[in-house]
């Protein structure tokens, strides 16, 4: 592990927001991007709808308020207003990076819409989005002299003292080996929990660690209960990863059958409001899966909008243009995390999370559709200037302190260091959840949670949504 004893920057994450955060560091600062698999194992290049945008200031209020709706008014209204902003800007840089968007016949930009959306806002490039915007920032990071990047290389630890961040402890997922280096900042941007689910359309490596590590020391965390289910994965009986069908589909027309043939829901509602009614109709049939009709949609937009959709159903047996496809919900996104602030500045000094690691407000209860990619470029954006505009590097003291207390033994056993974090993580979940319920039923509130049913449907519902162990 090529890994020396002291950085400027170490950021942990190599998807969208830690490659954007390194992008807008200083050049004359020494950064150390490690990712815990490879470069390309990050989320951020599964994401296949696209990334929002306000087109225009006449739609800021509609795309404010379906934000809002979307996340039930539990998001933070001025992190939601910095968001929507910065979304211009961040489109200009992701061309500037070279990212491509699917443009008509004249060259003009296309939109789409999917759930929760009141008009098309969403750029993309065709199915696979996030592919095309995680590869271009990877490569632009590349180019940077400044940037060492080590991948196999996982965050199993901070330096701190209690008072500040002082560095990072790294280990070396190839040969086990463990090494501290001190930093002046540390910034997280570890991604989801989606490998703490049975299913999920996560990496199996997202397991929490940058919220676990925060737990363990201490640094608030806010949330943690807010796990978003996505209402179309592709039904399989196979173990692993599951494959997601993108919400742009439902958008340009697709439709949602029973076991009859028969439609039971508005396609277009936010995603936790179509994955209840999934479950219900579950519940209701004795199933475990539905059906998504794209025969909606004219065949050649089918061909040209959604290649890999079409390409891994055909994998698995399905021809789209023929019949339609068995779908079920399955976990897909984490609004809870590391709190933090609009520039990403958590509770301990010198810590920054961004991304999906981090809550910072801006989704509320539940996310809505292709926000995910343009709040981790914002949000990280912030970050990195953040951290350029108040540079204090750390005292040579401390820097003594740091590495003086970091002991190798205390990590040696990592299947032990990954249950205690998995455990952290998952007993979070569980008492953010019932305190929660408990204020709810203080206050009066009678209903269950959306999504939440009684019966085999209700209890395959909780079981996505809570974490469980492979």
């Amino acid at each position: 592990m090529e890994i020396c004893d002291r950085y400027d920057v170490i950021i942990a994450g190599a998807g969208a927001a830690g490659l954007n955060a390194a992008l807008f560091l200083p050049r004359n600062k020494r950064i150390l991007l490690v990712c815990k698999e490879g470069p390309k194992s990050a989320d951020s290049y599964l994401a296949q709808g696209g990334i929002c945008v306000l087109r225009w200031d006449g739609d800021h209020d509609a795309y404010f308020e379906d934000t809002m709706r979307a996340g039930h008014y539990e998001n933070d209204p001025l992190t939601v207003e910095y968001m929507l902003r910065g979304s211009r800007e961040t489109i200009a840089d992701l061309m500037c990076a070279g990212v491509r968007f699917s443009r008509d016949k004249e060259g003009e930009l296309l939109y789409t819409r999917e759930g929760g959306h009141s008009v098309p806002r969403i750029l993309y490039h065709d199915d696979r989005t996030g592919r095309e915007i995680a590869s271009r920032l990877y490569a632009q990071v590349r180019r940077l002299s400044n940037v060492h990047i080590c991948p196999y290389t996982s965050l199993i630890d901070i330096l701190t003292d209690g008072e500040e961040c002082e560095g990072a402890v790294l280990r070396d997922e190839k040969t086990g080996e463990v090494k501290a280096a001190a930093a002046d900042y540390v910034i997280l941007a570890t991604g989801g929990v989606g490998g703490l689910f049975r299913f999920s359309t996560n990496y199996r490596g997202l397991t929490g660690d940058g919220v676990a590590i925060c737990l363990k020391h201490g640094v608030q965390v806010k949330d943690v209960d807010y796990v978003q289910i996505h209402p179309t994965t592709l039904y399989t009986k196979k173990r692993g990863r599951r494959f997601l069908v993108s919400e742009s589909v439902r958008g340009e027309g697709a439709v949602l059958l029973n076991g009859a043939g028969k439609r039971f829901t508005d396609e277009l509602k936010p995603r936790d409001v179509v994955s209840a009614a999934i479950y219900a109709e579950m519940e209701k049939e004795g199933s475990d899966h539905v059906f998504l009709d794209l025969r909606t949609i004219p065949p050649e937009k089918v061909r040209e909008h959604f290649p890999s959709i079409v390409r891994r159903c055909a994998q698995e047996g399905y021809d789209v243009f023929s019949a339609p496809v068995p779908v079920v919900p399955a976990q897909h996104y984490f609004m809870g995390g590391v709190k933090s602030d609009v520039d990403g500045r958590t509770g301990l000094p010198r810590l920054y999370a961004v991304g999906e690691t981090c809550c910072n407000g801006v989704h509320g209860k539940n996310r809505l559709a292709s926000n995910s990619l343009l709040e981790s470029l914002i949000f990280a954006k912030r970050a990195a200037l953040r951290i350029a505009n108040t540079y204090r590097p750390l005292g040579e003291n401390a820097q003594k302190r740091a590495m003086q207390g970091f002991d190798e033994r205390n990590y040696r056993d990592e299947r032990a260091l990954a249950e205690e974090y998995g455990n952290l993580v998952k007993e979070e979940m569980k008492r953010s959840k019932a305190a929660r319920e408990k204020q709810a039923e203080a206050g009066g509130n009678g209903q269950k949670e959306a999504g939440m049913q009684s019966g085999p449907a209700g209890q395959r519902a909780a079981e996505e949504r809570n974490p469980a162990a492979e």
